[in-house]
């Protein structure tokens, strides 16, 4: 009876000590195997996001820009916000642009104002007081950091906005002879007088259920053929404003959206 129970304590002793040397060989296979998700956070990003500041005559603006992964100098992008200021969707806006290839920089609007995240629920408010040519003056001066930066090819830049800021992506190509393109994301069309000053070549985004934006649109295609300047628009079925931020029906956004890459592929790319 002694000897079978010293016995079994030896094998019980002996189990004990592979149970040990087995759950240390599992941690070390852990720590040289990494798991998917452990090899998800060390794999390189595909884009580099970051905030900066530049000057706009003598106010500093904040915005936030996104670097593609490419072995060639990328076209620019000015991605314009709508009255919900530098919100979430607008960041990551830009940084599909830059998945998609473009070095894209979204500038705080507000900035002259302390910047979006001051405003709090007042943002909505204060955009019926921005002066137009501070709009536009912060926008040349973000055109002329986005031209400074290494990656960026100086001659090949767009604009693009939504809501609010789609009326002025369409504004500020009648303000700005440089760019080589611009989209216009269910905004307000510019005077007809002024479409005559357009250089670049644009792309219109509709919602068939907008109708107070659409209300415009003949006037401004009209407007667009009297001057002889290339604006192709699309009305997409079944989707309200602001439907690429909703994205109420994903696959129309979708399509949407490939269009727009589409177009400035075509436009900045290849120029």
């Amino acid at each position: 009876m002694g000897g079978r129970a010293k016995g079994g304590a030896g094998r019980r002793k002996t189990a004990k000590v592979i149970a040990v040397a087995l759950v240390a060989l599992v941690a070390v296979a852990a720590i040289r195997s990494p798991s998917s998700a452990v090899l998800r956070r060390l794999s390189p990003p595909d884009i580099h996001a970051e905030y900066v500041k530049y000057l706009s005559g003598k106010d500093t603006i904040t915005a936030y820009l996104a670097y593609p992964e490419r072995p060639t100098l990328a076209p620019g992008v000015i991605v314009i916000h709508e009255i919900f200021g530098l919100s979430d969707f607008v960041r990551l806006t830009t940084e599909q642009l830059a998945k998609d290839g473009f070095v894209a920089i979204a500038p705080d609007l507000l900035s002259r104002r302390g910047g979006t995240s001051a405003m709090g629920d007042t943002v909505r408010k204060v955009f019926a007081s921005l002066p137009q040519d501070s709009v536009t003056a912060d926008l040349d001066a973000t055109e002329a950091y986005l031209k400074t930066l290494k990656a960026v090819r100086a001659n090949a830049i767009g604009v693009i906005g939504f809501c609010w800021g789609g009326g002025q992506s369409f504004r500020y190509a009648t303000n700005n002879p440089r760019l080589k393109a611009f989209v216009v994301c269910y905004g307000p069309s510019p005077n007809p007088e002024e479409i005559a000053r357009i250089r670049a070549k644009g792309l219109g985004v509709y919602a068939e259920n907008d109708a107070r934006i659409n209300a415009g649109l003949t006037d401004m295609a009209a407007a667009v053929k009297q001057a002889k300047k290339d604006y192709q628009y699309a009305i997409y079925p079944g989707v309200g404003h602001g439907f690429l931020r909703a994205r109420e029906k994903p696959e129309v956004s979708d399509s949407a959206w490939r269009n727009v890459i589409q177009f400035f592929r075509a436009q900045l790319e290849t120029k």
